[in-house]
């Protein structure tokens, strides 16, 4: 059975009632972007400012004091030329409604770049950027200090005139280090193409210098030109170090993923020397490239002047890993290489990827491979034609096959790792999980009277579970008990959320605890709800100033 992709975001509490689970944000059409790892933001705190026009948005973000939210209410605003930098720290851009779809900031080609951001600890979530001259997002340093902590999230990206996010340091010595994209679309479509300049000189993330970043949970698609090479849908370079790659969607890029590129020296090096038989220059440093898909399918690329390049490129990348990655062309004839690592100070450790073209070692570079398969056939794909990369039962050539790396516990929907005997090969986990673990049962009323207890008993059910069973004991309820502990009614429905139920009592605690099931096993054991409710009062103590 094809795995659910839904996921419950769940707190752990005993004895008081949760809100419901938050709802994932509604994303790109792709089946591999884990929705509880794209849950909403918090709401907005601190001093909040709301913004309808182009002219209040202007002042609102020149005159942001630090700790400001800026509210943006629906609508389109054509920017014209007029351009928005963040050059205060802990400065929120966001849409007020949180749909990305609808605030719309519109550079038409006239403004240079959309958002530059220039300070530490910049969010900017929750809205469309669409035709930039340069860069729709810019992040880079200013005077004497990094610019540390950017989170790009739940944004779309819509045919940026170069590179849709550039992230480099303008400032010698300071750096743009520790950022995260997640949850965003970015896209060059067949209407901005027209509009890239200087031999496709576009790409979808392109990093300079820059440490600690992640990027995950992202749709990327359409960089490529009829003649000219684009960059990377993801691209770390000129001496970054220590990125993660994860869970993202690169479809019909020219090249998916890369970690470095050129052997000319000129990026930043590091005092710790993390690549020391290296001889000479390194453009890229560590790193992780895991569960992602990369294809393409479109006639138009194939045509093109560079076909498909590569999925994941590593050039002049000491220790690279690049784990449990699919990638899949519909026309290996017109296909470069599904993965290559070239150069002579590239080392790349390449385990558990599958892939349906070459993995190519050039140049001189080095890697380690490991239960890699190159010929992956479109029937173990539920649609490998449109790139819907999850595996089919029919993959059992690929299915249970392999000892995941410590590192990559989940998959491209973030299910854990293994579900079956083993791990799969690919960045799918074949099947549904076991239930998420309840963590929220609590007694909500509770009556006695001549030796029974009536109990209420509430819960959030995990998201595919078919059946809930619960237990009580006089005892605690452990793991190792569990099967001790008396039931408390027949197995309920995996939907069920609460139950009342007569259980005989005298004297001291009832405990309560429950597991839900679907065809893959059994949750952990939940939280313990307990009978009678203990709570400890402490004492208020008042600081005399006086």
């Amino acid at each position: 059975m094809i795995k659910a992709l839904w996921r419950f975001m769940l707190v752990g509490v005993c004895l008081i009632t949760l809100a419901g689970p938050a709802q994932p944000i509604g994303l790109a059409a792709t089946p591999a972007i884990d929705p509880q790892a794209c849950s909403p933001l918090p709401p907005p705190g601190g001093t909040i400012v709301n913004v309808s026009s182009v002219l209040q948005l202007e002042n609102a973000v020149n005159s942001a004091a630090s700790g400001t939210t800026i509210l943006i209410a629906n609508g389109t605003y054509n920017l014209d030329g007029v351009y928005l930098r963040i050059d205060v720290p802990n400065i929120t851009l966001r849409s007020a409604s949180g749909n990305r779809e609808a605030v719309i900031l519109d550079g038409n080609y006239q403004t240079e770049e959309v958002i530059q951001v220039v300070a530490s600890n910049v969010t900017i979530a929750d809205m469309t950027l669409r035709e930039a001259y340069y860069h729709p997002i810019h992040v880079s340093t200013s005077g004497s200090a990094h610019t540390l902590n950017t989170l790009i999230y739940n944004v779309h990206i819509v045919d940026p005139g170069e590179q849709a996010i550039k992230i480099n340091p303008a400032t010698s010595g300071y750096y743009t280090d520790n950022g995260v994209i997640a949850c965003s679309h970015i896209e060059l479509t067949d209407a901005g193409r027209p509009h890239i300049r200087n031999n496709c000189y576009t790409g979808g993330v392109d990093a300079h210098q820059s440490r600690n970043w992640v990027i995950r949970d992202n749709l990327i698609e359409g960089f490529w030109c009829s003649s000219g090479l684009s960059e990377h849908g993801i691209h770390l370079w000129r001496g970054c170090r220590d990125t993660t790659v994860e869970r993202n969607v690169l479809k019909n890029n020219a090249r998916g993923i890369g970690f470095g590129l050129t052997t000319d020296p000129g990026g930043r090096t590091y005092s710790d020397n993390p690549c020391p038989a290296a001889s000479g220059y390194v453009d890229d440093y560590g790193g992780v490239i895991r569960n992602n898909f990369v294809y393409a399918n479109h006639s138009n690329l194939f045509a093109s002047e560079y076909h498909f390049d590569c999925g994941i490129c590593a050039w002049n990348s000491c220790n690279a890993r690049i784990l449990h990655n699919t990638i899949y062309s519909t026309d290996p004839t017109n296909t470069f290489s599904a993965i290559e690592w070239r150069f002579p100070n590239t080392t790349a450790m390449l385990t558990n990827n599958l892939v349906n073209d070459q993995m190519r070692e050039r140049d001189g570079a080095h890697g380690t491979l490991s239960n890699n398969v190159t010929t992956a056939q479109a029937g173990w794909f539920v649609n490998a034609s449109t790139g819907d990369l999850h595996l089919l039962s029919t993959a059992t050539t690929v299915i249970d096959q392999v000892t995941a790396p410590a590192e990559v516990s989940d998959d491209v929907d973030g299910d854990p790792r293994p579900i079956g005997s083993a791990a799969d090969m690919g960045a799918d986990e074949y099947g549904i999980p076991a239930p998420a673990t309840v963590t929220d049962l609590h007694v909500t009323r509770a009556i006695t009277a001549s030796n029974v207890l009536t109990a209420t008993l509430r819960w959030t059910p995990p998201a595919g579970a078919l059946t809930t069973t619960l237990r009580y004991s006089g005892t605690l309820i452990t793991t190792a008990h569990w099967n001790e502990a008396t039931l408390l009614t027949t197995t309920l429905s995996g939907t069920a959320s609460g139950f009342t139920a007569t259980v005989p009592y005298q004297v001291g605690m009832i405990y309560f605890a429950l597991k839900a099931q679907n065809e893959t096993g059994w949750s952990a054991l939940s939280n313990i709800a307990f009978w009678p409710q203990q709570f400890v009062y402490l004492p208020v103590i008042f600081k005399n100033n006086s």
